[in-house]
């Protein structure tokens, strides 16, 4: 419950405890509050037994704790039933970055289409991929925005 609290700040919870409540007053509200912890956890079984008989044995195997999305979710993704860890090791992702790679800098993988597309560019196998301005004929309107008027 507690865990990320150190013993640098357990000492100083301690220290304001006694100077909030006083040492005679102390041990007291520890008790109470100690109680009202079991009280309170006590009712949370109960509750969660109650769910449990209501839903039947249908869900007998049913943990609360899967409620919480993120523990759903990875419970899920663990599930041996879906294949997700053989879809996820049959990536090569080494592999589809060099590929794309290559595409964006105009370069095959394969030798013979390379030659083909030397031989069709004119600028050495180089791609021009600068956004130029297209100049308007005399009779073209400018682009109407529907959004803009």
């Amino acid at each position: 419950m507690f865990n990320d609290i150190g013993p640098l700040e357990l000492v100083a919870l301690i220290v304001l405890a006694v100077l909030v409540f006083g040492p005679d007053k102390l041990p007291k509200v520890i008790q109470d509050v100690t109680r009202t912890i079991r009280k309170i956890r006590e009712f949370s079984e109960s509750a969660k037994n109650d769910i449990r008989d209501e839903l039947g044995p249908e869900f007998k195997d049913f943990e609360f704790e899967d409620l919480n999305p993120k523990t759903f979710i990875r419970k899920q993704l663990d599930n041996e039933d879906l294949g997700l860890k053989e879809i996820r090791n049959g990536f090569d992702l080494k592999k589809e970055m060099a590929e794309v790679t290559d595409a964006v800098h105009s370069r095959d993988s394969d030798p013979s289409s390379a030659s083909s597309a030397g031989a069709a560019g004119s600028s050495g196998g180089r791609i021009d991929m600068t956004k130029k301005p297209e100049t308007p004929g005399p009779d073209d309107r400018p682009p109407f925005d529907a959004d803009a008027t």
